[in-house]
């Protein structure tokens, strides 16, 4: 589990395919390592990785065809820079919002704006999460914990200040950049519950009236 408030960036320095799934470096000179064993996890551009090599600069940690298929690292190169953060500790902050690290999908910046000393990004994501991602709630972008500060049909605003900027990889982000995004969990648990014992499906059945009749709404 994460909080999405970024410790570190980092860099991919190898990239090796395995018997159809894929090996990855990540390297840092900034990332406390002090702490790391293998086994543990560390969210990379938002994705749980699972540390398998340990280095004074970084770890190797092995990627599934699942994660490859659900996430952008089947397109990246190496020199990728990407945000780095080790898994939550009970006696931690909790900075931003609980981060699973598990992708749901990719959404990409559509415009971008200027508004004082901040800046405004636009982004789109695929209609049937939209759902999920509410005004004034949580998502992460590349394992980066941000608010929604507005919603029209299947985009959503987010408005960075220049610590966020330029402590992370938004620095980079331009009209075009594709990030990993991963909903706020609660959306989807209470989805779950509210279905009950029937297998989900890939549309919702998440209504006002069931709402209303679980009793979370009047």
């Amino acid at each position: 589990m994460f909080t999405g408030i970024i410790e570190a960036t980092g860099t991919l320095t190898e990239l090796v395919s395995k018997q159809g799934d894929l090996t990855v470096r990540v390297t840092s000179n900034t990332l406390n390592m002090h702490d790391v064993k293998l086994g543990d996890s560390i969210a990379t551009n938002g994705v749980c990785l699972t540390v398998v090599e340990k280095f004074n600069d970084g770890f190797k940690a092995d990627l599934s065809n699942e994660t490859l298929q659900l996430t952008l690292f089947a397109h990246y190169k190496l020199g990728q820079k990407v945000n780095l953060e080790k898994a939550l500790q009970p006696i931690s902050r909790l900075g931003g919002h609980l981060v699973s690290g598990h992708v749901d999908g990719i959404a990409t910046i559509d415009s971008v704006y200027k508004n004082a000393r901040a800046t405004e990004y636009w982004l789109k994501a695929p209609e049937e999460l939209m759902k999920y991602i509410p005004y004034k709630g949580s998502v992460a972008i590349d394992g980066i914990s941000l608010t929604v500060n507005e919603i029209k049909e299947n985009k959503f605003k987010l408005t960075i200040v220049p610590h966020t900027a330029q402590e992370t990889t938004i620095v980079d982000f331009q009209v075009g950049t594709q990030i990993n995004l991963e909903v706020d969990q609660i959306s989807r648990y209470l989805e779950r519950l509210i279905q009950g014992t029937h297998t989900p499906t890939s549309e919702s059945t998440l209504t006002t009236n069931l709402l209303a009749k679980a009793g979370f709404i009047k």
